[in-house]
């Protein structure tokens, strides 16, 4: 797979230009203008602020047009893309620009206090780019580096790193993985197979463009599979985007289990029903409850399939197959180029069915952590990525995910998977979402203790959870404490942030 990013798209822009690639409110732009465009951008990182092959470069926006062009502009200079979490706060954000030793940052203007307040005190700090609306004398515009002129793209080989990603932070320090163009083609080409992605697909973006599932899948994979994507700036209102699923006949429906967990309770009226255009709807980023995937293919009669990624994997490890057998509870098997086993902690193969840890081989696994070469050797060895995942495989190879390595509880000398239960508490009527953490106790050593909140004009009490948790459970898995919530902590991606109910538990205690 000796090719690059750049060259796909170049490819695309000669073989259809006046298809549409992306739109963005009134505006829409065609392979051909987005590859012009790119071209200058790429121009002027180079002949007005210096940018040069290897350099880094953040972007910090909201979901807008200016953030793909932006992504291709400096992929064409040669330089590192780093996609910025815009909900950070001003130190977050500065941890990333230090630690990338970022040269430049494009923000745009509902953000640049945040970059301001991040850069102040900084020994080096970034060139700040403004794009949006409004302007200032204190800051180059977007505009200003869209330069005409000779262009040439500087030479890129397939393993030269093309995004630099950080990673969550919700289990500690952010950490960036460096994902090099063979890593994100290869995945991109891997999504176009297993999807089966055609040149008239649609796909609509409201989740964060930022994030590294969003980018792959609903970014990379329709332009390189010469679709066609359409961003929208939020998940809110909600009623526009149902409103441009049917107006803009969406074909593809991107989303994280909340959104899904909302039309599983909506009413669906017919007329909608037969005005939608979806192929397929992917749910990725956090865990689906298998009660939420049932009722939403009830309740809306399409396909619903969950998949599985980490960013250190590009980040698409794998999927339930759009025909064929999609298995509830299960996130699919296994991307064409991806190899996953199942290993114990002496980093034994386990047999088929088998409860350990999800490693990964393929090209999508990432080079390695930026600047850090101890956190690298632990996550890869003998090119094999370990998740820090506990899974099984069944005997036709699809992938179950049970919990985080490090959420596992040891209850009286026995592993209890929090998810298994949050599975169980999820068939309760009444539960919204389930989080299920281990507290220390001097008798089990850890127990569970649950955290749920509830659907609006439902209600429950602890006992009678615990009590529903019996006969589905094992008695060692049942929750010893169920504490009933009105909101969970979350990342602005949809999942639940343990560590924060774990810190709140312990300062509590």
């Amino acid at each position: 797979m000796d090719t690059n990013l750049v060259n796909l798209i170049r490819e695309n822009a000669l073989s259809f230009g006046r298809r549409t690639a992306v739109r963005f409110e009134k505006s829409k732009v065609s392979y051909r203008k987005l590859d012009e465009l790119s071209d200058k951008l790429s121009t002027g990182l180079k002949t007005r602020l210096g940018i040069s092959k290897g350099d880094h470069v953040c972007i910090m926006m909201g979901n807008c047009l200016n953030f793909v062009i932006s992504y291709f502009g400096i992929l064409k200079a040669g330089a590192w893309v780093i996609p910025v979490n815009t909900f950070l706060v001003a130190e977050e954000v500065r941890f990333i620009l230090e630690d990338s030793k970022a040269k430049v940052v494009f923000v745009d203007d509902k953000l640049l206090r945040v970059v301001e307040e991040a850069v102040k005190g900084m020994s080096n700090p970034p060139d700040i780019i403004l794009t949006g609306d409004k302007e200032s004398k204190d800051f180059v515009s977007l505009d200003a580096l869209f330069v005409d002129g000779a262009h040439t793209v500087a030479e890129i080989h397939p393993d030269d790193i093309a995004v630099l990603i950080y990673t969550s932070g919700t289990t500690g320090i952010p950490k960036g993985a460096m994902l090099t163009h063979r890593n994100l083609v290869s995945n991109v080409k891997d999504c176009i197979k297993a999807l089966r992605i055609k040149k008239r697909d649609r796909v609509i973006v409201f989740l964060p463009m930022f994030h590294s599932f969003t980018l792959t899948v609903c970014m990379l994979t329709p332009l390189i599979g010469g679709a066609s994507f359409i961003i929208l700036r939020s998940v809110r209102p909600f009623d526009k985007v149902l409103k441009t699923v049917i107006l803009r006949r969406i074909t593809a429906f991107v989303g994280i289990p909340q959104i899904f967990h909302l039309l599983s309770e909506k009413k669906v009226p017919w007329l909608v029903k037969k005005l939608l255009s979806i192929r397929f709807c992917i749910s990725g980023s956090a865990p689906l409850s298998e009660e939420v995937l049932k009722n939403f293919e009830n309740n809306t009669g399409l396909p619903l399939m969950e998949g599985y990624g980490l960013s250190e994997a590009s980040p698409v490890v794998s999927v339930n197959p759009l025909y064929g057998t999609r298995k509830v509870g299960s996130v699919g098997i296994p991307l064409s180029s991806v190899d996953v086993k199942i290993v114990n902690d002496e980093e034994k193969e386990l047999s088929c069915g088998e409860k350990g840890e999800i490693i990964v081989k393929g090209p999508n696994v990432m080079k390695g952590y930026f600047n850090k070469p101890e956190e690298t050797s632990k996550a890869i060895k003998g090119d094999w990525l370990f998740t820090g995942d506990i899974g099984k495989i069944d005997s036709d190879r699809y992938l179950y995910i049970l919990d985080r390595k490090k959420d596992m509880i040891l209850s009286h000398g026995l592993n209890v998977y929090p998810r298994e239960i949050e599975q169980v508490l999820y068939q309760h009527p009444s539960i919204r979402d389930a989080a299920v953490i281990g507290v220390k106790d001097v008798r089990r050593g850890e127990k569970a203790v649950a955290y749920v909140t509830l659907k609006e004009g439902f209600s429950a009490q602890p006992g009678e959870l615990i009590k529903f948790c019996k006969g589905k459970l094992a008695p060692y898995k049942i929750p010893h404490t169920v504490k009933i919530v009105t909101e969970l902590p979350r990342t602005p991606t949809g999942k639940i942030l343990k560590k924060d109910i774990k810190k709140m538990v312990e300062a509590r205690a």
